[in-house]
C-alpha cells in the first residue's frame, strides 16, 4: 500500500488559499474604497473629511478613552486574581479559574441579556449612566482575555527567583516590584493587546444594552449599513494602521523589557 507524503510547501497551501481569500482580498477591497470617491477616482477626500470632522474625531478620541479605561479595569481585576490563583496552593484553583473563563463558552447573546437584565434592576433606567455601562459590558465581555495570559504568564514563572530574592533580604514588596512585575510583563502587553483594540470596535455590546454611545466600531457599521462603503473602508484602514502601530509599539516593548528582566536576573 502506498503511502500518502506530503511536503511543507503542499501542506501550506490550504492556509495560502485561506489567507489569499480571507485576508488579502478583504484587505485590497478596502483600500480600494477608502482611497477612491463615489466616482471610482483615486482621492484623498475621504481621510481629509474624517481628520477635518469634529465628529469623527470626537468619536474616535472617544473611543480611546472607553478603550483604555476598559483596559485599566481588566488590568486591575485580572492582575490581582491571576496573581492569587498562580501562587496560591489551593486544590481547587483550576476550579476558580475556569468560573472566570466560563462566560466565554456561554453564548454571547445569553450573557449580555443577562447582564442587561442586572443591570435594569441595579439602575432602573439603564440609559442614564451611557459610558459606565458600556465600561461594565466592556469588561464582562473581555476580561477573560486579560486574565488568561497573566496567568499563564505568572504560572509560567520560575520561584526559584522569588526564593533567590528572599533570600537576599528583600521583603514581599520588593520581590513584587523587582521581580514578579517585570517578568510577568509579557502577559501584561498580550492581555493589553487583546483587550484595548477590539474594545475599541465592538459595538455590538453596546447595542445590545440600548446604549447610546457612539464608537468607531458604531461609525463603520452605520457607513456600511447605508452602502457607504468608501467612508466605512476608510475608517477601517484608519483602524487597522492604529492596531499596526500599537502591535509594533507593544511587541518592541515587550522585548526590550524581557531582555532587561534577563539582565536583571543575572
Amino acid at each position: 500500500m502506498t503511502k500518502l507524503r506530503f511536503s511543507r510547501k503542499q501542506l501550506c497551501i490550504p492556509y495560502a488559499v485561506f489567507l489569499i481569500l480571507f485576508v488579502i482580498a478583504p484587505l485590497f477591497v478596502i483600500v480600494y474604497y477608502a482611497f477612491t470617491n463615489g466616482e471610482g477616482r483615486f482621492s484623498f477626500g475621504n481621510f481629509a473629511d474624517f481628520f477635518t470632522s469634529t465628529n469623527t474625531l470626537g468619536t474616535l478620541f472617544y473611543s480611546f478613552g472607553l478603550a483604555i479605561v476598559t483596559t485599566s479595569v481588566c488590568l486591575l481585576i485580572a492582575y490581582p486574581t491571576a496573581y492569587v490563583l498562580a501562587r496560591s496552593d489551593l486544590k481547587k484553583k483550576y476550579v476558580l479559574l475556569m468560573l472566570f473563563i466560563l462566560p466565554m463558552w456561554i453564548n454571547f447573546t445569553l450573557r449580555i441579556t443577562a447582564l442587561k437584565e442586572i443591570l435594569s434592576v441595579l439602575e432602573g433606567n439603564i440609559s442614564r449612566y451611557p459610558f459606565l455601562n458600556s465600561v461594565i459590558g466592556m469588561t464582562y465581555d473581555f476580561l477573560p482575555f486579560m486574565l488568561l495570559p497573566l496567568y499563564t504568564s505568572l504560572q509560567k514563572m520560575d520561584k526559584s527567583l522569588l526564593e533567590a530574592a528572599s533570600d537576599l533580604g528583600a521583603n514581599r514588596l520588593t520581590v513584587f516590584l523587582r521581580v514578579t512585575l517585570p517578568l510577568s510583563v509579557p502577559g501584561i502587553i498580550s492581555g493589553v493587546t487583546m483587550v484595548l483594540l477590539p474594545s475599541m470596535t465592538n459595538y455590538v455590546v453596546l447595542d445590545m444594552l440600548y446604549n447610546s454611545t457612539y464608537i468607531m466600531g458604531s461609525l463603520i457599521g452605520s457607513y456600511f449599513s447605508a452602502y457607504d462603503w468608501h467612508n466605512g473602508s476608510m475608517i477601517s484602514l484608519v483602524l487597522l494602521v492604529i492596531i499596526f502601530i500599537v502591535t509594533l509599539v507593544t511587541n518592541r516593548f515587550s522585548d526590550k523589557d524581557a531582555n532587561t528582566s534577563r539582565g536583571t536576573v543575572l
